[in-house]
């Protein structure tokens, strides 16, 4: 618990323990956070550097296969449809949702690392990861529809799954579902114009 949880739990508890006058009671004895508060903010101690390591692993991996398989020439030359976004947006939006990717996994990750939410984090990541070699360096626009729709369908299980015992990491992931059912569509348009 930080001196600041620790300091408002004092003045709570001396204005509810005062004579109305917001005057601490003459007997108070101080506030010390309850082995139970100590042991959560140890807790919450030892899960930085996991979440730390998440958000390393996946915005840099992430940021990595980006950098390895940027847009040539060949997507430019592609034809493309009138909602495709200007170049600029995918950096910044990627980046974004790996953080988002991150977190959710970091969370489902601390409370169930073998279990059925985690395995299905892990496939995205791996689906995730593939599309843009597939689409920007092998050129196999058709391979890569199969992989962004498998992907979504992961990303829709992650969300279903976790649900019930983690709504936070579930709703890290919406923002995430929606650009990858986008760029799923946007994927079948230049397959079907090109």
């Amino acid at each position: 618990m930080g001196p600041m949880a620790v300091a408002w739990l004092r003045w709570s508890r001396a204005a509810i323990c005062s004579d109305g006058l917001n005057r601490p009671a003459a007997t108070q004895p101080a506030l010390e956070p309850e082995p139970a508060e100590r042991h959560l903010h140890t807790q919450a101690m030892n899960h930085r550097p996991s979440l730390i390591l998440f958000l390393v692993a996946v915005v840099s991996g992430g940021l990595a296969i980006g950098y390895l398989t940027a847009p040539g020439e060949w997507y430019a030359q592609l034809t493309k449809p009138g909602f495709n976004p200007p170049a600029w947006v995918f950096g910044p939006a990627w980046t974004v949702l790996y953080v988002l990717i991150a977190v959710a996994g970091w969370r489902v990750w601390r409370r169930e690392p073998g279990g059925w939410p985690m395995r299905l984090w892990w496939a995205q990541m791996v689906l995730n990861f593939s599309w843009s070699p597939v689409f920007f360096s092998a050129h196999r626009i058709g391979l890569a529809l199969i992989v962004i729709l498998l992907l979504l369908a992961a990303i829709l299980a992650f969300i279903a799954t976790v649900w019930r015992r983690d709504r936070v990491a579930a709703w890290l992931f919406a923002p995430y579902a929606a650009w990858v059912a986008f760029a799923s569509l946007l994927n079948a348009s230049i397959l079907r114009l090109n």
